[in-house]
Formats: C-alpha cells, sequence, structure tokens
C-alpha cells in the first residue's frame, strides 16, 4: 500500500496461491478513507467487507465485460493515482 506520493506504507508478500482479495486486517488496522485497486480486486463482498469492517471505501476499475457505473468525479481522479502502486511494485521487483 501506498499513499498519493508514492510513499510505502504497508507491504505485504504472500505465496502466489494466496488469495490478494482477503484483507489482512493488520495491514489495513491504521488507514482510513479510500483504497483503489486494479481490475483483479473488482468484487462487491470485498468493498462491503472494507467499508463494514474497516470503514474503507474501495474503488476498482470494472473488468471490460461489466456494465460502468456513475462515480464521483474525485474518485475518478483520485483512481488515476493508482499508476504509483504499479511503479513502486516494479522498482522493489528490479532492485531487490
Amino acid at each position: 500500500m501506498v499513499n498519493e506520493c508514492g510513499e510505502l506504507l504497508n507491504i505485504q508478500i504472500t505465496p502466489g496461491n494466496i488469495d490478494d482479495r482477503k484483507p489482512d486486517p493488520e495491514l489495513l488496522k491504521s488507514l482510513f478513507g479510500k483504497v483503489f485497486g486494479d481490475r483483479g480486486y473488482v468484487s462487491q463482498p470485498l468493498a462491503t467487507q472494507l467499508l463494514d469492517n474497516f470503514g474503507i471505501e474501495f474503488f476498482a476499475k470494472p473488468k471490460r465485460n461489466m456494465k460502468n457505473r456513475l462515480i464521483r468525479l474525485t474518485d475518478k481522479l483520485l483512481s488515476r493515482k493508482r499508476s504509483i502502486i504499479e511503479t513502486d511494485i516494479d522498482q522493489l521487483k528490479n532492485i531487490s
């Protein structure tokens, strides 16, 4: 997890056979506000669980075969910052 400036907030490395969509309470306990993910994280149960258990709003870009939903302009603009995490992950993989 990174903030809007690309600063690393929290990280967890798991084996490839672990479902990334199961939120880890340890990663989320100090967060608040909104979380943005990519298409692989699209899940209404995940969004509901994050909101109910942690008070976090979850947004993910819809998959190609899904209908578009209305989204607030501010959330759409914030979702464009999601590429920051991709840059950080690429740096971690290539440097480490």
